[in-house]
């Protein structure tokens, strides 16, 4: 590829978004820039804009409220269904007006979440599978429910082009989102945007996507290293098992709080763990009337969970966790 001469997006993207379709079940694929701009562009495929209203979880990452309000939208934030660690239907539903125009369902930190609840919302969902690649529900892959799929393929991502993102569903939207992403040579003044993949990232990709599989057994064998070295751990609860609706991009336990102290505990004995959501967005909003996310954000540990993780330092990372909580 890189002797061929060429660099930037040109057939190694065209070539990888087929492949990125073909295993999302969908029509079409649009390779971005990166997860955040997936979001942003499907949004804006879907002609959310000013005046508007985007129902998002509130225990997720920022970039889901950055990426609304770039759209000219107003985020509503609700609050997390505490099974699925995903956004609440019931709350969702609650929160709803007449102004609601998409949805944002995140399938949380490698488990698949059902949308049939989120149906009765009546809007556009957009799910984001950025946690989720690979991960199947009902015979079906993540991404192949919603009007519109977004990806991310960050460095810590299951699969990963470095930086890079990608919006999946029907031909006629991702093909608005293909529009949008290049803003050169053009005869209007359309809002667009320099939101490429290179080839380079994308020929990476390919060969991460080829890979997949293999990733996700390996996460699934760490996950069970993990249930089976936690088990009789006190002050500890561990995930359900979902079986293929689980890729375990991270591996998230429940801890007896407090939970600060059992992360100071385990740097000291040189384990990075952390919360798997940096703080709720309300916090940051000042807001309140979010309960179960605040109670997410109080109890819930993730443990290092990746492909090139070993076995020992599986073992090293549930013990120096039982010696914590202990």
């Amino acid at each position: 590829m890189v002797r061929g001469g060429h660099l930037v997006q040109g057939p190694e993207v065209m070539a990888f978004e087929r492949g990125l379709a073909l295993r999302l079940g969908a029509a079409a694929a649009a390779a971005v820039s990166s997860g955040s701009a997936a979001l942003e562009l499907a949004l804006r495929a879907l002609d959310v804009g000013p005046g508007h209203e985007v129902i998002i979880p509130t225990y997720a990452c920022d970039a889901l409220y950055h990426a609304v309000t770039r759209c000219g939208a107003t985020p509503v934030l609700a609050d997390a269904d505490p099974e699925t660690l995903g956004l609440s239907a019931a709350d969702a539903i609650r929160r709803r007006t007449t102004r609601t125009r998409a949805a944002i369902v995140v399938h949380p930190f490698g488990l698949a979440v059902d949308l049939d609840d989120f149906q009765r919302l009546g809007v556009a969902l957009v799910e984001d599978c950025a946690q989720t690649l690979g991960a199947t529900l009902g015979g079906r892959p993540v991404g192949a429910r919603g009007g519109l799929a977004v990806c991310s393929f960050y460095a810590t991502k299951l699969l990963t082009t470095g930086e890079g993102g990608a919006v999946t569903g029907p031909a006629y939207l991702v093909a608005r989102v293909r529009d949008a992403r290049d803003y050169d040579e053009r005869a209007d003044l359309t809002p667009r945007f320099n939101y490429k993949m290179t080839d380079m990232q994308a020929a990476l990709g390919q060969s991460q996507l080829a890979r997949l599989d293999a990733f996700i057994a390996r996460r699934r064998a760490l996950a069970a290293r993990y249930r089976a070295a936690l088990v009789r751990a006190t002050r500890c609860r561990l995930p359900a098992d979902a079986g293929e609706g689980h890729v375990y991009h991270r591996f998230v336990v429940a801890i007896e709080p407090p939970l600060a102290p059992v992360l100071a505990d385990l740097e000291r004995r040189g384990v990075t763990a952390r919360r798997p959501v940096f703080r709720p967005i309300h916090r940051a909003l000042g807001l309140s009337g979010y309960p179960n996310a605040e109670r997410l954000w109080a109890e819930r540990l993730s443990l290092p969970c990746y492909p090139l993780l070993t076995d020992g330092e599986a073992a090293t990372v549930a013990r120096a966790l039982t010696e914590a909580l202990a």
